[in-house]
Formats: structure tokens, C-alpha cells, sequence
């Protein structure tokens, strides 16, 4: 596969849920490897933010990407912090 072919894939967590669009790809120059893939996660119509994950985090390849781990929203991020405080 090639790295183009993995731009604007779509990333998918353990259970299915859109995390984002791949933006980015990293790799070790000397090996070849990738390292990791950077998303863009859409915030609103207008903006998105951008976010690292391992490459050692993706489990599968095919139409979409999905990832052997489970990526919280930011939306649930908040409220876990506002019920901790």
C-alpha cells in the first residue's frame, strides 16, 4: 500500500466510531516504516483539530481504518473532567 493511499482514509476506534480523517503520515526514514498517522478530527464546519496516533495502534487496513483501541470524544473528555472537579 501505498502512503497516498492512506491520506483522507477514514479512522475508525475498536467500536466503530469515526475518530477522523487520516492527514498525515510518519515515517522512519531509514527503515521505511511508519511510525504514525496524524488526524484530522472535525470540530465544526469551519476548523478541525489535529492528533497523533501510533501506528503500532492500528488494526486493520481495508476501506476504513480502525484502530485496536477505544478514542474518547472530546465532548466525553470534557465531562469526565468537569465530573472529577
Amino acid at each position: 500500500m501505498k502512503i497516498r493511499e492512506l491520506l483522507g482514509k477514514t479512522v475508525l476506534d475498536k467500536n466503530a466510531f469515526e475518530v477522523g480523517k487520516v492527514d498525515d503520515v510518519d515515517f522512519d526514514p531509514e527503515s521505511g516504516k511508519i511510525t504514525g498517522l496524524t488526524l484530522a478530527l472535525q470540530t465544526n464546519i469551519f476548523s478541525k483539530d489535529l492528533s497523533g496516533i501510533l501506528f503500532d495502534d492500528v488494526g486493520i487496513i481495508g476501506e476504513f481504518i480502525i484502530l485496536n483501541k477505544e478514542i474518547p470524544k472530546k465532548d466525553e473528555e470534557k465531562a469526565n473532567d468537569n465530573a472529577e472537579k
